[in-house]
């Protein structure tokens, strides 16, 4: 059978000649070029914020305590929101990925809502609830746990906005995982939790890293509800897209520094775990 099928596929190919380079269509061309605005619109600000920032003044910069402060705030902030956010968010994702119960749609909007929300009303709406005199925050303050404007606020200004882009990818990861796998495991012995750790989370896992690096990067570059409930205090709740903003009217040659690291982090960041995901999606 292998046999025959070789010599069918070697005369098919005898046939039809050398194969031949695929030749580029004027709808590709037309494509390049209705492609070209939109790309000129990206690149252009990226280029030249790196041709802006000389190699001399980057190095002196990165040794300036207030951009060494802002950098280590900023990393360690979206370090713990992201943990925040896969321990949390999780749970969320698999319970709107697997359950319907009265309820469902709406919370599955809510869950959307801070992404569309302008940065200031999510500022705002964290302060009214987690404040001094806030819904929740009196109650705090009474037991002497004091939230605004401390890096505490940082995170969960970072969290409340960011966690949405990771539950919303899980969700898709979970839903997209064949429940027969599952229910083959469960009838081989495999318990609930031995079933989600070892079926439910390797297949869900690319859907679940591209949400987390997405929700990290959006927790890097979180400005307007962090400045809002944080503050913009040096050393303390100071993180880069503060800093820049500030450096922007005092020091431009540091604002110009960090807006380089953070460009430079973030596609390093997302240029490897791309990758990574391309090579799973290939061996799968």
């Amino acid at each position: 059978m292998a046999s025959a099928v070789k010599t069918r596929q070697s005369e098919a190919a005898r046939v039809a000649g050398p194969a031949r380079p695929a030749r580029r269509g004027w709808h590709q061309d037309l494509l390049l070029l209705l492609s070209a605005p939109l790309l000129l619109l990206v690149l252009a600000p990226l280029v030249a914020l790196i041709l802006r920032v000389a190699p001399s003044q980057l190095l002196t910069d990165l040794a300036d305590p207030a951009v060494v402060q802002a950098t280590w705030l900023s990393l360690t902030t979206s370090a713990l929101t992201s943990l925040i956010t896969v321990v949390g968010g999780t749970p969320v994702a698999y319970l709107l990925a697997r359950r319907r119960f009265p309820g469902h749609a709406i919370l599955d909007t809510l869950i959307d809502l801070p992404m569309v929300l302008p940065p200031a009303v999510a500022g705002i709406a964290l302060l009214v609830a987690f404040g001094r005199r806030g819904l929740f925050g009196q109650y705090l303050g009474a037991a002497g746990i004091d939230i605004a404007f401390t890096e505490v606020a940082v995170v969960l200004a970072q969290t409340f906005v960011a966690a949405p882009l990771y539950v919303k990818a899980a969700v898709a990861g979970f839903a997209s995982v064949d429940r027969e796998l599952e229910q083959v495991a469960g009838l081989d012995g495999a318990s609930p939790a031995q079933v989600f750790r070892l079926i439910t989370l390797p297949l869900a896992g690319t859907a679940l890293l591209g949400g987390l690096v997405m929700s990290w990067a959006r927790a890097l570059g979180e400005f307007g509800a962090t400045i809002i409930f944080a503050g913009n205090f040096p050393g303390r709740t100071q993180t880069m897209p503060l800093a820049i903003y500030i450096g922007f009217e005092i020091r431009l040659d540091v604002a110009l520094t960090l807006a380089a690291i953070l460009l430079a982090t973030s596609f390093g960041v997302l240029f490897i775990v791309k990758g990574i995901l391309r090579q799973r999606v290939g061996d799968g």
